[in-house]
């Protein structure tokens, strides 16, 4: 048998990252497709698809460091089935896509609308010592700094 996805469209959220217990990456996001074409009157139609995306290893921790809402990538992988029993003891279950390969697709700007790169994202800013200390309180939960070559960047 064959199970191969392959997706093209924008990132629906930021890039969760959780750790299982050995230590490897887990993330989990979710992409937006969709699909245009003409009725048979010759209307325009649009579909749109969402659909939920798991990373592992590696890409995982690439995908939070350099992805966010809105980013445009590329993926392959495999269609998976998740099947659980909810507190009311109703069985549920969704399809998802276990992503095998991941390429980053827009430019470097598309996701951040401030206008800075994605080389941006290997070193969060810090608050400067002028900012008041209330300022700094505020400043969001800061994304871990992944030691990464410049090789090893798919883009």
């Amino acid at each position: 048998m064959y199970n191969k996805v392959i997706l093209m469209g924008n990132l629906t959220r930021d890039v969760e990252i959780r750790y299982s217990q050995g230590g490897s990456a887990i993330g989990s996001t979710g992409i937006a497709v969709n699909r245009k074409w003409k009725s048979p009157s010759g209307e325009s139609k649009e579909e749109v698809m969402f659909v939920d995306l798991t990373l592992f290893g590696r890409t995982a921790e690439i995908a939070n460091q350099y992805l966010r809402k809105g980013s445009q990538v590329l993926v392959d992988g495999r269609l998976s089935l998740d099947q659980w029993t909810a507190q009311d003891g109703s069985k549920k279950s969704k399809h998802a896509v276990v992503v095998e390969n991941l390429q980053m697709v827009g430019s470097k700007n598309d996701a951040n609308p401030e206008g800075s790169n994605y080389s941006n994202y290997s070193k969060p800013a810090q608050p400067s010592a002028q900012q008041a200390p209330e300022t700094r309180k505020q400043q969001p939960t800061e994304i871990p700094v992944i030691d990464i070559d410049e090789d090893e960047i798919p883009f």
